[in-house]
């Protein structure tokens, strides 16, 4: 049995107003959304953010689906894919404590998350989540 999430997180102006989205896939049943107004912020702020507040409902949704063997996350932001894989250096502290708080909510889930950087059209739906939260201003 296997998760997926698309995550997104954006601002209009950078910064400026932001929010996130978040979408949960079961064995490609889709669980839960989340679409979040999350203030003024940049947009790596928000890609960020999205990502927590997606390991803050993945870890509710695990607690109560046993036998999950895979998790994939999938995000349009190549930067926070990158640095969450440990792969890129990060230089902004800012930045740098949104990884250490996403790494320890990572460290705490029974099953390891594998990020991947998909283009922006395979994460629509995500996306659509944070248009529409800031639409709602």
């Amino acid at each position: 049995m296997r998760i997926t999430l698309f995550s997104d997180g954006g601002a209009r102006g950078n910064p400026g107003p932001s929010a996130v989205g978040v979408v949960c896939y079961h064995n490609e049943t889709m669980q839960f959304e989340v679409s979040k107004y999350i203030g003024e912020t940049t947009n790596n702020v928000a890609e960020y953010t999205a990502v927590i507040v997606g390991l803050e409902r993945l870890s509710l949704f695990l607690t109560n689906t046993p036998g999950v063997q895979k998790i994939t996350w999938n995000l349009d932001s190549k930067l926070v894919v990158e640095q969450l894989s440990r792969r890129w250096k990060i230089k902004e502290h800012h930045l740098r404590e949104l990884a250490e708080a996403c790494w320890q909510k990572l460290a705490a889930l029974p099953i390891a998350c594998s990020f991947y950087h998909v283009p922006r059209a395979e994460n629509t739906r995500a996306d659509a989540l944070v248009n529409a939260a800031l639409d709602a201003l």
